[in-house]
């Protein structure tokens, strides 16, 4: 089980060029990727989108790239002739009124936007393997976390589980009590209000109708499936957040079909108790993978 809660790191340097990659990822219904970096390393966010859907299935991740490229041949420098040509036409009219003309080559390399500085074109071969390289690095310690996370919600999650499971225990135990329970009310009720014995035959009918309606073993039954189902997935390396969801509203389901079949009022405090923790399980598996 991963959570989908993590961050990550990594820098790699090679042939004068640096890259560093920082990864944070947060709980998404699905896998969300959003990049901030250079707008002249655009061409490779392709093969990094690839390479994180790889490894990752769902969470939203921020993905920070930083970029320097310190080689000799990383930049150009070019004279701009027309502005300068510009410059010196009114330096001209300048040293025609008495002034000294002083210009050299400094100082017009000095002048704004004389000399521009291009970035040369990059390597997309070259920067695209070291970005790969430096991204499975971050990915690494990204997953790592999200591993080390996804335990420690593993245990808690489990807990939650065997909770569900002693309530519905309880439930089980309890509802042969109440059909005796309402034969004994019923009993009771006639006899007070008709003031002689009850046609014993008449009173086992209308126990067995309510016992009928009131049945929850199939109920108790999926819900005792469906913790083993999740005590199963816990233990699954794949992804398994969507597959739990799903259990979970099934397990929600089971206990609403409870309430409403029974009016046990110590049944019906143990179902308000399940749905508690069905709750807890709800929101803790939104950051499951």
């Amino acid at each position: 089980m991963q959570s989908m809660t993590g961050y990550g790191r990594a820098a790699r340097e090679r042939d004068g060029r640096q890259m560093t990659i920082e990864l944070k990822s947060v709980n998404h219904r699905f896998l969300d990727l959003s990049f901030r970096m250079p707008r002249n390393l655009l061409f490779m966010e392709d093969a990094a989108r690839k390479a994180i859907g790889e490894r990752l299935s769902r969470g939203h991740v921020d993905v920070f790239v930083t970029y320097k490229n310190l080689r000799s041949d990383a930049r150009t420098v070019t004279v701009d002739h027309a502005l300068y040509d510009a410059y010196a036409r009114a330096l001209g009219t300048v040293s025609q009124a008495g002034l000294k003309d002083d210009r050299s080559l400094m100082s017009i390399a000095r002048l704004p936007d004389v000399l521009v500085v291009s970035e040369a074109e990059e390597d997309r071969d070259a920067v695209t393997a070291l970005m790969l390289e430096t991204l499975s690095e971050a990915l690494d310690q990204l997953i790592t976390m999200r591993a080390r996370e996804g335990e420690a919600m593993k245990r808690d999650l489990s807990e939650k589980v065997d909770a569900i499971e002693r309530m519905t225990a309880a439930v089980e135990e309890r509802y042969p009590q109440t059909v005796e329970e309402y034969r004994n009310r019923l009993k009771a009720a006639v006899e007070e209000l008709i003031g002689s014995q009850v046609d014993e035959t008449r009173l086992l009918t209308e126990v067995a109708v309510m016992a009928d309606r009131s049945a929850i073993a199939e109920e108790i039954v999926r819900l005792n499936s469906h913790v083993a189902a999740l005590r199963k997935l816990f233990e699954d390396d794949q992804p398994i957040g969507r597959r739990i969801d799903f259990i979970v509203q099934e397990l929600n389901r089971e206990t609403n079909t409870i309430s409403s079949k029974s009016q046990d009022i110590p049944i019906t405090r143990l179902v308000v108790d399940m749905k508690a923790e069905i709750e807890k399980l709800r929101e803790q598996l939104q950051n499951v993978e």
